[in-house]
């Protein structure tokens, strides 16, 4: 499901690390989580193999239906783990992507006043990305607490260290490709499926169309995660004249 980081230095630094902070949050999420999570980090360092079998622990996951939350799907549920697909249903979401959530048994759920606070930001000629994460991780956040579901997993894959996996409030916030040190390359590779290097939110692309000097923020984030080792050179590449073609 996932392969080994061999001699990867930095990779190794950063799974030690994370096993540092797995440790802060054992009373939170049970030996039974704890166990599985610490087996799946030491599968990914040394290749030890581990008991997959269903532990009956739920995790919530921010489902997207994108390549990271795709591969953070795959690789839980291969883990053991009861897995809630959660999809914050937004405007700008064709029906394809609907569908491939509703396949995955994702629980749909709404985002109260989504469109008005993004065509704000957009009017502005303010960046969006942040304000509509930070809006759908509320809405999964208030399903996964409604619940009572513990654990609420994202696709994330720049937080390392000690914001891999961290308490917040009555959660446990499980940024897992960040926890498995897994890069942008390997996530396409676990997919399986063919990848378009592009970014596809049409609100986005209206937000480039209406001020070009949003686009700067986009191009910040293609080099964060570049020089986080998030995606190969190659892939950064790609995005970036993606977002200047817009």
């Amino acid at each position: 499901m996932i392969r080994q980081i061999g001699d990867d230095f930095v990779k190794r630094y950063r799974l030690e690390y994370n096993l540092e902070a797995l440790e802060r949050v054992r009373g939170e999420i049970g030996e039974g989580a704890y166990s599985r999570l610490r087996a799946l980090l030491e599968y990914r360092l040394t290749g030890k193999g581990f008991d997959r079998s269903p532990i009956g622990v739920k995790i919530a996951l921010a489902f997207s239906a994108g390549s990271d939350s795709t591969a953070s799907l795959k690789i839980l549920r291969w883990a053991g783990f009861d897995v809630v697909p959660v999809t914050a249903k937004l405007p700008q979401m064709n029906e394809r992507v609907i569908e491939k959530a509703r396949r995955e048994g994702a629980v749909l759920v709404d985002v109260p006043n989504y469109l008005d606070v993004i065509t704000a930001q957009i009017e502005k000629g303010a960046p969006i990305c942040g304000k509509c994460h930070s809006m759908v991780m509320k809405a999964v956040e208030d399903y996964a607490l409604e619940r009572g579901i513990k654990i609420l997993a994202s696709g994330d894959l720049l937080s390392s260290g000690l914001i891999s996996v961290y308490r917040s409030g009555d959660l446990v916030i499980l940024n897992l490709p960040a926890f498995l040190a897994l890069d942008k390359a390997e996530i396409i590779e676990l997919i399986g499926v063919k990848y378009d290097l592009k970014f596809g939110c049409p609100l986005l692309w209206e937000a480039f169309r209406r001020a070009p000097s949003v686009k700067r923020f986009a191009l910040q984030r293609i080099l964060r995660e570049l020089r986080a080792r998030a995606v190969t050179p190659d892939i950064a590449e790609s995005l970036i004249l993606d977002v200047l073609s817009r």
